[in-house]
């Protein structure tokens, strides 16, 4: 098979993964060998969060280069328009053949987005079945996630639906790379390969959990006198998190034995894809990417799931290799966002900016090639707003900041969003050099200085030392983003979607998306 001239592009996606429990991160006991291979072999980002803590929507963002609130993605049942160019439509414009298998969450009749072949329907409904809706007291259903994250809901099961989903995605994307390699394609090809796991629930097999059987289980520290956000309190009663024993420390080191396996499976589905593309000849015109669309609080704070801007929640694995050795073994502390792989995959494949609607994504090849501060291309900050700076740079002081406590650092300011579901705000997070700052329309802030304080344990917000950061890090905020309009329209959004909900229920009507694979010359004919 000839090798096309532009590589082939493979981005491998785990469903809320924590960086922190991967081997690759530097965690002493989770066994990831192949994410450790893919670090040592490539550029690890060391401080890279999702645009929005939220499947669907993170996925949105990624695939657009653009904030979910900017196209009305505010939720796990919100229509992904099909209108909005992907990356899959630009490389296909740009002569690669693109494939899909696994979970991508898309809502909505249009269930390819660019894609020329979808080889696996999706684990979670296509409609609108999710639409976060209250009940006559304004609350949002109870009974939630909290209830799988203790026994015995957490623990060995002899097979599960979510482990069979990940094995066809798996065996769709290995024989995919397979087949690429029989033809005389010279065309590159683009793969997107997303896995469940080590989404909840948290059911392993029995080999799995031996695994970690005599191994040092860490457990989150006291939660006594970390300070708390009206949030939290929204989605801890969201998600029960009162009713269960939470703060058992049994329960926690089941709950991340179970973790710690589920990720070791990730890693050898990432394993079994490496090896298709090693022994087909195909990995040395392979650039490969893996990250996830966000992490998981795992009991860290008391709360469980995402949906909110703590590190456990925002942060993500992200790690890329390259064919020709780029990089190799670099750590990239600035702060990007996930998003902006739509733009660095644009560049990889040599889409030219003129070819390009305007992104919020920014490439991270800069980052790589020692070139930080970079700023969108074409067209920074088109989000909700047109007077929106794509990063601010400042003179530093001796410690990173400029000057000492008067600014939030320097380089690129990288945004979250997170609204509707199960929450009763528009909620923002801003990172902006050593600084995280968090707002929740309306209602309270927090300020955290990361670098100093990971744990984030020290709310500075309100703070007459850092009052001149909070105000920095909230202008960029408002600049960035509409934030009455999106309160609005979001809340608009979720009563349009509940009648047509209701609708599409009394007519049957699904929108799931089921492949088609015909059988003529598979074999032998």
């Amino acid at each position: 098979m000839s090798a096309p001239t532009s590589p082939n592009i493979v981005v491998i996606m785990a469903d809320q993964l924590v960086p922190f429990l991967t081997g690759a991160y530097g965690h002493p006991v989770v066994r990831t060998p192949n994410l450790d291979r893919l670090a040592t072999r490539g550029v690890r980002f060391d401080a890279a969060y999702t645009p929005y803590p939220l499947c669907a929507p993170a996925r949105v963002a990624l695939m657009t280069g653009r904030y979910p609130s900017s196209i009305g993605c505010y939720d796990n049942a919100a229509v992904f328009p099909a209108d909005q160019p992907t990356i899959a439509h630009y490389l296909t414009n740009a002569g690669y053949e693109t494939a899909l298998t696994g979970k991508m969450h898309f809502v909505g009749p249009d269930q390819l987005h660019g894609f020329q072949h979808r080889l696996t329907t999706d684990i979670f409904p296509a409609g609108v079945d999710w639409v976060p809706t209250t009940d006559e007291h304004g609350r949002f259903p109870r009974g939630g996630h909290a209830h799988e994250y203790v026994p015995p809901e957490v623990g060995v099961r002899t097979w599960t639906k979510f482990l069979t989903y990940d094995e066809e995605t798996n065996y769709r994307a290995v024989e995919y790379i397979r087949e690429r390699a029989r033809g005389p394609q010279t065309e590159p090809f683009f793969l997107l390969a997303s896995y469940h796991h080590p989404h909840d629930p948290f059911h392993v097999t029995q080999e799995l959990w031996d695994l970690y059987q005599d191994a040092s289980i860490d457990v989150p520290a006291s939660r006594a006198d970390l300070p708390r956000s009206i949030m939290d309190d929204w989605l801890d009663e969201a998600h029960d998190t009162a009713s269960v024993e939470l703060d058992d420390p049994d329960n926690l080191r089941a709950l991340r034995r179970a973790y710690y396996g589920l990720v070791t499976y990730v890693d050898r589905k990432v394993g079994e894809i490496l090896a298709a593309l090693d022994d087909t000849g195909q990995l040395e015109h392979t650039v490969i990417i893996f990250t996830s669309d966000h992490g998981d609080m795992l009991g860290e704070r008391g709360m469980v799931q995402k949906r909110c801007f703590y590190e456990w929640s925002a942060r993500v694995p992200l790690v890329m290799t390259f064919p020709d050795g780029r990089g190799a073994g670099q750590r990239v502390s600035e702060p990007v966002s996930s998003m902006d792989l739509a733009a660095t995959i644009l560049d990889l494949a040599g889409v030219a900016h003129g070819d390009r609607l305007e992104m919020d994504a920014q490439s991270l090849l800069p980052y790589i090639d020692g070139a930080h501060h970079t700023p969108n291309l074409p067209g920074a900050g088109t989000t909700a707003r047109a007077d929106v700076a794509p990063h601010t740079d400042a003179a530093p002081g001796s410690d990173g900041v400029p000057g000492t406590d008067t600014g939030p650092g320097t380089g690129r300011a990288v945004f979250s969003e997170y609204h509707v579901e199960k929450v009763r705000a528009a909620c923002f997070m801003v990172r902006h050099g050593p600084y995280k700052y968090i707002y929740i329309h309306g209602h309270d802030a927090q300020l955290f200085n990361v670098a100093a304080d990971p744990d984030e344990r020290d709310n500075l917000a309100g703070q007459p030392a850092t009052t001149d950061v909070e105000t920095s890090l909230h202008s960029m905020l408002v600049k960035q983003f509409d934030i009455e309009h999106i309160d609005r329209d979001a809340a608009e959004s979720v009563r349009r979607r509940e009648i047509i909900k209701n609708a599409m229920q009394r007519t049957g009507t699904r929108w799931d998306y089921v492949p088609q694979f015909g059988q003529e010359g598979r074999y032998v004919r």
